[in-house]
């Protein structure tokens, strides 16, 4: 085989080879397209527009700390968007998503204290809007700051191949079932039952909080849609060591609602920064008191 024809053949299995890719990428992303009840990024990219009392926003510190049914027994009808490990930079995200989607929303409640601490994004839960990078131009835009961008938007199957583990084969297949997760249960909210009375380890906050400018662009959004914006710092432990962190929040952000301090008994904690569902009920009660 002389170089020119061997040349011609490497050409030739590159073609193939990104051809294939496109299809892989195409079949995937369609999945992905098919189910809202896998996890909450599907259920916004694939539900019909809903009109929105409560929309709950933020890391597990609200996810696990709003009771929707609390919401839903008061003839609000209300949605916990908060996800396990999520930053600003995902919820900020989150609400450009249930807009784009027509979504209607009166009232926004978010989570804000830990995450002010970085603009970056959470590298677990960012992965679950890739499959929607070409669909919608909310999360095209979320994404085209991050160094990355160029290869796993331009490059097909790349996304798929490189997070295989978050948004792989495993995962369209469970899409492509409709199977139902329980991360859409009991309206988003994520129960925690144990606590450790008398042996709760200390939070320790060792770093500081920053302006932020996702923090900055959803109270601008809700501005500018007419959404009333409730920003929250939700209960910490007794025992949290740098509780000062919450001073300087309200320092950089004094709209922010301290409610840090509402519960510190150990029995109403899983675990030292996050409640458990009796002190997530009591908790919520307050908030529908104060707001609703």
């Amino acid at each position: 085989m002389d170089i020119k024809k061997f040349l011609f053949f490497i050409l030739k299995i590159l073609i193939l080879t990104f051809i294939l890719m496109l299809i892989m990428d195409k079949v995937y992303s369609y999945a992905f397209l098919q189910s809202n009840k896998r996890d909450k990024i599907g259920f916004i990219y694939n539900s019909p527009p809903t009109e929105y009392d409560v929309v709950i926003l933020g890391s597990s510190r609200a996810n696990n700390h709003f009771v929707t049914q609390m919401f839903t027994d008061k003839g609000l009808k209300a949605f916990n968007f908060g996800m396990q490990g999520s930053k600003l930079f995902e919820s900020d995200l989150v609400l450009k998503l249930l807009l784009e989607k027509k979504n209607k929303i009166k009232n926004v409640i978010i989570d804000v204290d830990v995450t002010l601490r970085s603009e970056e994004k959470s590298e677990g839960m960012s992965l679950r809007f890739l499959p929607y990078l070409h669909a919608s131009e909310s999360v095209k835009k979320q994404f085209e700051t991050q160094n990355d961008f160029d290869a796993i938007y331009y490059i097909p199957f790349y996304r798929y191949l490189k997070f295989d583990t978050k948004i792989g084969f495993r995962e369209i297949f469970f899409y492509a079932l409709n199977k139902k997760s329980k991360e859409l249960d009991n309206g988003g909210y994520n129960a925690l039952y144990h606590n450790n009375v008398g042996n709760m380890k200390p939070e320790v906050l060792h770093f500081q909080p920053k302006r932020n400018r996702y923090y900055e662009e959803i109270k601008k959004i809700c501005k500018l849609n007419n959404i009333k914006f409730i920003p929250v710092m939700t209960p910490m432990c007794e025992n949290a060591v740098g509780k000062e962190y919450f001073k300087k929040v309200n320092q950089l952000y004094p709209e922010i609602y301290n409610y840090q301090n509402i519960l510190v008994e150990d029995k109403y904690f899983s675990n030292c920064s996050h409640m458990n569902d009796m002190g997530a009920k009591k908790f919520t009660a307050k908030i529908i008191n104060d707001f609703f």
